[in-house]
């Protein structure tokens, strides 16, 4: 579903990722993890072109990012995309926000828009909610709200970045859920995050960086269980972060 091949990617004089290969199966769960400014993000968010990168290539679902003939908003609107923050629209009601992105870009009609928009709602639990304001709702409600939203545009993928770390203590259980139920439904996910609970409990895959590379790429129960195996710099981060 994703192949990630050799991409490389500068601000500037800064390298941010050197030479990150990797590859996503179709209803695989990838999560990604390691130190902050490690590349994590900016990784994760040149999966579906918001952050350009100079070199290597990525292809989604057959399509190459680097083709001259690929049409990006078409891609992007194949690949979803929840952030740390939300991202909502303020002045939309929450029924509106999720049928914005359907009409304009996938050319949906708006009723069938809505329809679809609501269903998704109901599926993170939150149709009482559909005609509030991003306002009148709590952080936990407005990222599965965002959720919902990145479900209506039927993505093949889900990319996650960092989608609980705004979030209250008491509130990222509900997301996490959410995206757990999305994992056991068999949708691609991949997942930049510190909630390593939920690495623990659905990734098929972990991919540790560190300094802007992949240092480790394996399964699940290698990288948690299996820690002497693994480089001394994702050794050190385990043991912090286990020790919890």
């Amino acid at each position: 579903m994703i192949k990630i091949h050799n991409v490389s990617k500068w601000y500037g004089n800064f390298q941010v990722l050197t030479d990150c290969t990797t590859s996503i199966e179709k209803g695989e769960v990838v999560v990604v993890c390691g130190p902050s400014g490690s590349g994590k993000s900016t990784l994760i968010k040149t999966v579906n072109a918001l952050e350009p990168f100079q070199k290597g290539d990525i292809v989604v679902d057959g399509v190459s990012l680097t083709a001259p003939n690929t049409h990006l908003p078409t891609l992007r609107s194949r690949v979803g995309m929840v952030f740390q923050h939300f991202e909502l629209f303020p002045h939309l009601n929450v029924t509106e926000n999720l049928t914005l992105a359907q009409v304009k870009v996938l050319k949906r009609k708006p009723d069938d828009a809505k329809a679809r928009g609501l269903r998704m709602l109901d599926r993170v639990g939150l149709l009482a909610h559909k005609d509030k304001y991003p306002g009148q709702l709590s952080g936990g409600q407005q990222q599965r709200v965002a959720i919902a939203r990145a479900l209506s545009m039927d993505p093949v993928v889900m990319l996650f970045d960092e989608p609980t770390s705004a979030l209250d203590p008491e509130m990222v259980g509900e997301v996490l859920e959410v995206m757990t139920q999305l994992a056991e439904e068999g949708m691609t996910m991949m997942c930049v995050t510190h909630e390593m609970g939920f690495a623990r409990k659905v990734s098929h895959r972990v991919i540790f960086m560190d300094s802007g590379q992949v240092v480790e790429d394996c399964t699940r129960d290698e990288f948690f269980d299996n820690s002497e195996a693994r480089s001394p710099r994702a050794k050190e981060f385990l043991s912090k972060i286990l020790q919890h």
